[in-house]
Parts: C-alpha cells; structure tokens; sequence
C-alpha cells in the first residue's frame, strides 16, 4: 500500500511524525506537509504565489502552502504514482462537529478525496497531547477494515481520539458530528504602537453533544470515527425551494 500523509500543523509537528512511523510499519508512506503552522486553513489553495517543496533530511516534503496544495502538489507533482490512500493528521487538538469546517486537517483529506482517492483524517483530542500514539494505533486498526469494506466515493472518514493511553479507550463508536453554540469571543487589544489588533478566543461550547455524536463519543473515552460527504447540497430543500421559486415572477 502506498499512502500520502499530510497534515495541517506543519512538517515537524509531533503528530505526522508519530504516525508516519506506525503507517510505514505496514505501508510506503510518502509525507508532504506545510512549513508552518496552517491551523484553521480550510479548503484554501495558494493561487497567487508559486508553491515551493523542499525535501528535509527525514525525507518530509515541506511545502510553503496550505494543507489542500500540499496534497494537490503531491499528487499531481511529487510523486511518481498516485497513493492508494490519503491520511491527514495526527491533528494537535479535535475536530469536532462544526470544526470540520474550518478544518486544514479535514480539508487535506478532503482533498484526496476530490482527487479520486479514499481519505481519512485523524485528530487527538486533549490540552496535553500526550498519546498520539494512541491516535495512530486506532487509525491502524481503521486501515485494517477499508481494506476489506472500501469507502464510498463521496466520502472521507473523520477521526477523533481521546488523548489516553491506547488501553485505557473504551471502544470505537461510528458517530454524527455534532454542534458548537456561536464563538462569539473574540477579543480586541492594542499593539505597541497603539493600534487596534484582533485575536479570535475559544471555540463555542457545545450545543448538539448527546449520544451518538462526536462529542459524546470522545467524553466517554472512546475514538469517534464520523463519515462525512464531499457533497454539500441540501437535498431535502430542493422541492421546498422549488415550490418557493414558482410562487413568483423572477426572471
């Protein structure tokens, strides 16, 4: 198996090189990742600026882009041959319900999937962030099962880890994601010259956190695992607005 690993806090994070090394225990493991932190970044390509990779002694590609142009740039660029797989992460923090959004960690993923590949992402979720080995050893054990049931082709697989010890987690739970209330907490302060600078503050709280989400699942010591579609469209509106659109003359 030939696997593609990314990620989106940057080439030398704690969390790619733990999994790199349990991924190249059963898989070539080709790693292209940014040179920075890229937290928050989304789908985003860098459009208006040329993308440069740079191999690091460890043979790690760093990339000055986001996580969605490392991957692109892999496939179509760095590597001889298309991975069979896609892996993101290990992520310094959860992606939880809302979080896929915002996601650099998800977006690398998603991205293998817009590509025509299978594709998981992985997270730790934790203030310490002690075990990503933890992390590595469930997305082991989600590799064993694609190989027998291969994903859909629209969808990529979201994973949350609990950051305990491997023996100390209660299962995996196939979840829904769940939801945040608002962030609203974003804060002003003033630079050393006296001008307005903006951080954003926490994350919301969670508002849709019951059995059988992703928020659950990681309060109760057990990985979540989460599918999630590429296709974003609201199928069960298109009647209403239809229905809507014919009550008057628009065009």
């Amino acid at each position: 198996m030939n696997i593609l690993l990314s990620n989106d806090d940057g080439v030398n994070a704690e969390g790619i090189i733990v999994l790199q090394k349990h991924l190249s225990e059963i898989a070539s493991v080709f790693t292209v990742a940014p040179d920075r932190n890229c937290s928050g970044a989304s789908n985003s390509l860098t459009l208006l600026n040329p993308l440069r990779a740079e191999q690091l002694e460890n043979g790690f590609h760093a990339v000055n882009g986001t996580p969605t142009d490392c991957v692109h740039l892999a496939i179509n660029q760095l590597m001889e041959a298309p991975p069979d797989l896609v892996v993101s992460g290990i992520n310094n923090g959860p992606n939880l319900g809302d979080d896929v959004i915002y996601s650099g960690t998800v977006a690398a993923a998603t991205e293998g999937r817009h590509l025509g590949l299978p594709a998981i992402a992985v997270s730790l979720n934790g203030k310490q962030q002690k075990h990503y080995d933890t992390a590595a050893l469930v997305v082991m054990n989600v590799l064993k099962r694609l190989k027998a049931h291969p994903l859909p082709a629209d969808q990529i697989l979201n994973i949350n880890v609990p950051d305990i010890p491997f023996e100390a987690l209660k299962g995996i739970e196939v979840t829904r994601l769940g939801r945040r209330h608002k962030a609203d907490t974003m804060q002003r302060q003033t630079d050393p010259w006296g001008r307005d600078v903006f951080w954003y503050g926490s994350l919301g709280q969670e508002m849709d956190a019951g059995e059988g989400t992703d928020f659950h699942a990681i309060a109760n010591n057990k990985a979540s695992v989460t599918p999630i579609t590429v296709d974003m469209t609201a199928y069960h509106s298109i009647e209403q607005l239809k229905d809507w659109l014919s009550e008057g003359q628009f065009l």
